[in-house]
């Protein structure tokens, strides 16, 4: 135990530069957010106190957007606000208006009628009353509502990395990506942490006595700024030109681990989600993004491909990986999974995820019109010997495998199938894999080495990049430590590129890694 510790508290030290912009970047979008939800939230609770016929309507309208889920409102924000901060400071004000209104309407509400009565009989306007008499008096049940809200957003906020907005989540979903813990508790613990403290310093808040509660609210708004303001100090290291990289990419060697040390190549750069990169990239919010070499997007967006002129994105197999213990128990399942062996180049895998990606087809349709086209689709047989669990990650060209290999199982065997797709990570589809939540998923060969195995660096360069024997490799260990097998591989090779739009790489004259570089260094 000792030794994990240290181990992490290693990595957080090694990581303590980028652990701190983070940390500023999740303040920062806490309080912007609560900021806004204090000015909006608090006026409504009071006028819904007045107007109580006005309550029942704007209660229920804040807890219906409360209800949507967090992944889902950045979703929807996208299309209106782009990626970064905006779409997360909005969602974040969202979650926290509900708190802020009902708390503030029970507050005022709450004030015994006789203290209001007394006020007005001493000459008081209603102004006055309100801001000498209910507010002090409320003040401490607003603050419980702010509090909540606090806490809810420190806890929100990990979310918006997903979007490119920064955060604590960048450690979280890196980490996830890469199945490394110390990562994961990096940016969990000081979220946690940042959580327990904001909600102990607003607890000593509400305690405060009544003639100190017209000090504090007047000094409230401007502390409130000065953390919304910590969200822009990373901003200024900001640069020519902006990369877009995913989480699993930032630590791989195979990624801009190699970017670094192959080519020596620094850029100003955000950690966002495969999922929205793209549209970025195409939408001139992103400059540079990592994307994957056989991804419809890139004939979507009209992308162009930097060619990777010293070689550190190696072509990696995609196969299916699948439980010992799975393989025992459906004796046809290996023979069924390796119907696809060799069945797919990337050529078709990149039509088949252009048709999902850009055209939105369902991965189901996509999946059996290829079945149907190669002569392997077959209707469902009876499936009364056994169900197979099979899962995928979260992105289109898995959704498709997937289906793909669901529908070779239901056709040519007797088993029925359960589909647990959209996992997320490696972390997750693999840590369900040995714990026997599923019995196999499409996994890559490069993924398996790197983010799984974790070799020495040794290990890898003896590899030196070879597809066939890389695939040798991850088979006899995955099968010495874990007792998964890999099966035959589906034909198309799955390697990291690097992207921009095809009129900026014309007009700047980049073509190459190597021409990246130089434009950084000369601009």
């Amino acid at each position: 135990m000792d030794e994990q510790q240290q181990t992490l508290l290693n990595f957080m030290w090694e990581q303590s530069d980028k652990l701190l912009i983070q940390m500023l970047q999740h303040i920062g979008l806490t309080f912007i957010s609560l900021f806004a939800a204090v000015l909006i939230g608090v006026p409504l609770g009071i006028l819904i106190a007045r107007k109580k016929e006005l309550s029942g309507t704007v209660l229920s309208v804040a807890g219906i957007l409360q209800t949507i889920p967090s992944i889902a409102l950045l979703g929807f924000m996208i299309p209106v606000l782009g990626i970064g901060a905006k779409p997360a400071i909005v969602a974040l004000f969202l979650y926290a208006l509900l708190p802020i209104i009902r708390n503030t309407y029970t507050g005022i509400t709450g004030v015994n009628p006789a203290v209001k009565e007394a006020a007005v009989a001493m000459g008081m306007s209603e102004w006055q009353t309100l801001f000498s008499v209910e507010l002090p008096l409320a003040t401490s049940v607003i603050l419980a509502g702010i509090r909540t809200a606090t806490v809810i957003n420190v806890g929100v906020a990990t979310l918006a990395s997903y979007i490119a907005a920064g955060g604590l989540g960048e450690f979280i979903f890196g980490g996830i990506s890469l199945n490394n813990t110390n990562m994961i508790l990096t940016g969990a613990i000081p979220a946690a942490l940042l959580a327990l403290l904001f909600d102990f310093l607003l607890s000593r808040a509400q305690r405060l006595s009544f003639k100190t509660v017209g000090t504090a609210m007047k000094i409230a708004p401007a502390l409130l700024i000065l953390l919304a303001s910590l969200y822009f100090i990373p901003s200024a290291y900001g640069g020519k030109l902006t990369a877009g990289f995913t989480p699993e990419f930032m630590g791989r060697q195979d990624g801009n681990l190699g970017l670094q040390s192959k080519y020596g190549l620094t850029i100003h750069t955000i950690v966002i989600s495969d999922a929205v990169m793209y549209k970025a990239a195409y939408e001139n919010q992103l400059d540079i993004i990592s994307g994957y070499s056989t991804d419809g997007r890139l004939k979507a967006y009209d992308l162009f491909t930097l060619q990777d002129d010293k070689g550190i994105f190696p072509p990696y197999y995609a196969a299916p990986i699948v439980s010992n213990k799975a393989l025992r128990k459906f004796p046809q399942l290996e023979k069924t999974l390796n119907l696809l062996s060799d069945k797919i180049n990337d050529s078709i895998m990149t039509d088949l995820n252009y048709r999902v990606d850009y055209l939105h087809q369902s991965p189901e349709k996509v999946a059996k019109d290829f079945l149907m086209a190669n002569n392997l689709w077959r209707q469902e047989a009876n499936s009364n010997t056994g169900i197979i669990r099979l899962g995928s990650k979260i992105f289109g060209e898995q959704y498709i495998l997937a289906n793909i290999y669901s529908m070779l199982i239901k056709g040519y065997t007797n088993y029925g199938v359960a589909t647990k797709t959209g996992l997320g990570g490696t972390k997750i589809c693999f840590d369900a894999l040995t714990n026997d939540q599923i019995d196999l998923y499409p996994e890559y060969t490069g993924t398996g080495l790197l983010t799984i195995l974790q070799p020495t660096q040794r290990t890898i360069d003896s590899l030196a990049g070879d597809k066939d024997k890389t695939y040798q490799y991850v088979k006899k260990e995955f099968q010495r430590r874990y007792a998964v097998k890999w099966l035959k591989p589906i034909g198309f090779n799955n390697t990291y590129a690097l992207m921009m739009r095809q009129k900026q790489a014309q007009d700047l004259g980049i073509e190459t890694i190597s021409n990246l570089k130089h434009y950084l260094e000369s601009n």
